[in-house]
């Protein structure tokens, strides 16, 4: 079977979601105002390559730009936001319909992905950044849900 990574179309499938989740969430009033203070030049990139790490593909997140904290440590800090979230996961559903990527049970299995992610690990520290453990590893998600 299929990792989910290969059956979004790997690295340059999760390029196309990725760009396509970010040209909607800048759209949004309310989730756009999460990059005003600006964002890293390779972005979509990087969102790409921490999806297919996550999802099953290789490792070039962890390997090249940091690891689960640092990521976490990005999106902490901020107070509850979760209005924001369910707007950036509208925007993830979208994006999906953008990219062609709506065949079951692989749809689900990616909106239930950053559904999880962005209510979970992502927000889990709203009172401080300094508040991330260090050392947290990327999440892997499979067919099945999380991994242990």
């Amino acid at each position: 079977m299929k990792s989910v990574y290969e059956a979004a179309g790997g690295s340059d499938g999760l390029l196309r979601l990725a760009a396509a989740w970010h040209a909607r969430v800048m759209a949004d009033e309310i989730v756009g105002h999460a990059f005003s203070h600006g964002f890293h030049p390779q972005h979509t990139e990087r969102l790409a390559a921490y999806w297919a790490e996550a999802l099953g593909g290789p490792t070039t997140y962890s390997d090249t730009h940091g690891d689960e904290t640092s990521v976490v440590r990005m999106h902490s800090g901020n107070g509850p936001h979760e209005e924001m979230d369910h707007r950036a996961i509208a925007c993830f559903d979208d994006a999906l319909q953008d990219v062609g990527l709506t065949s079951e049970p692989l749809r689900t299995v990616l909106h239930d992905y950053f559904a999880w992610a962005t209510t979970t690990t992502m927000s889990r520290y709203h009172e401080s950044a300094d508040d991330v453990p260090e050392g947290l590893t990327i999440p892997r998600w499979s067919w099945d849900g999380p991994q242990r």
